[in-house]
């Protein structure tokens, strides 16, 4: 399983950057339905597989599939909506995907008790299939002024590494993830300990879940209406309490609390993030920055899951949430501080 999902979060989290660059180059539209096809490959592959190195081979092209269709996808949101609502368009976006994410999981785990596991990837492979060919015909084609040449294309990405608003952005985008890897990797474990049963185990999870699925809509709306670096600073803190507030409980509603924080933590981050990168990057450079902010969230949650990982090992359970939360708020310090000396820059300017 380690292996499965290794292959899965790498592909996606290293490929991530290059397709970006490739959807300025080319047009979102193609990678987009490019990544489509290969998670509908997948799916396909997934039933001919028998031994865990061909299942591992399987999630490594959807891992493909997936790194080519998000940040294409991300970098067409902000075209979507005016400027001033790109709160509400990620906003919105996000929703879409969580609610998906959330629903995927339990009608595959009812299609599998009722039919078998094996027609379960035949129909999600056909679904994928169709949402390709819906994909082809609904996304809108990339006008020739929108991509770029290759020489232009490497000027404009190596300005990303210029970009201040970008870096604080991704360094806290790394914080948040690599709590959430935590929060995924070692919950489970520390409430079996604390005697939870799977169900209980599941609505501390449901707590988080749906908090950060309907609170990215309202969260869209404030993110138009306040200045976005306070909305970060102010779900990086809800994340930051809920993450290091686990150990210290070991009932359902009290880890269920610090669930609905860290929620709260990550509508509000994330969608801000989105906001302002799409507003501080040019159109054409919208998808290798939305690359790079892919990129950023898989391999942080391996890397939080890998480094906490040995602390926990060492120290506990809630030490190893504590350091967690700890990592958040040193990312969040870091985001504020750049992004008040970028601001001090736009000033004097």
């Amino acid at each position: 399983m380690g292996l499965i999902n290794g292959a899965f979060m790498m592909a996606t989290g290293v490929l991530s950057i290059p397709a970006g660059l490739l959807a300025d180059r080319f047009g979102a539209r193609i990678l987009a339905v490019s990544g489509i096809l290969a998670a509908s490959l997948s799916s396909f592959l997934v039933t001919m597989c028998t031994t865990p190195g061909q299942m591992a081979s399987a999630y490594l092209l959807f891992g493909v599939g997936l790194a080519a269709f998000i940040p294409s996808m991300l970098s067409q949101v902000p075209s979507t909506f005016p400027a001033e609502r790109l709160g509400q368009a990620y906003g919105w976006y996000s929703t879409a995907m969580y609610v998906a994410i959330t629903l995927g999981p339990a009608t595959g785990g009812y299609l599998g008790k009722t039919i078998g596991l094996r027609p379960v990837f035949y129909i999600s492979g056909a679904i994928l299939f169709l949402v390709a060919l819906v994909a082809f015909v609904c996304l809108p084609r990339s006008s020739g002024s929108r991509r770029q040449e290759p020489r232009a294309l490497l000027v404009a990405s190596c300005s990303l590494l210029r970009n201040r608003t970008l870096g604080a952005c991704l360094l806290v985008t790394w914080g948040t993830a690599m709590g959430f890897g935590i929060f995924l990797s070692f919950l489970p474990l520390y409430a079996t300990g604390k005697g939870l049963d799977p169900a209980q185990v599941g609505l501390v999870f449901a707590g988080q879940a749906l908090t950060n699925v309907f609170g990215r809509i309202p969260v869209g709306l404030a993110v138009d209406r306040f200045d976005r670096r306070y909305i970060v600073a102010a779900g990086m803190l809800f994340f930051a309490v809920g993450l290091s507030s686990l150990g210290l409980f070991r009932h359902t509603l009290t880890l269920s609390v610090c669930a609905v924080l860290l929620g709260i933590g990550m509508a509000l981050c994330f969608t801000a993030v989105g906001a302002l990168i799409a507003e501080s990057v040019s159109p054409v450079q919208r998808g290798l920055a939305m690359g790079m902010y892919n990129s950023s969230v898989y391999l942080a949650m391996m890397s939080g899951s890998t480094i906490f990982g040995a602390c926990v090992e060492t120290t506990g359970y809630p030490a190893g949430f504590a350091f967690g939360g700890g990592a958040a708020l040193v990312s969040l310090a870091a985001f504020l501080r750049v992004m008040d000396a970028d601001h001090r820059v736009q000033r004097e300017r």
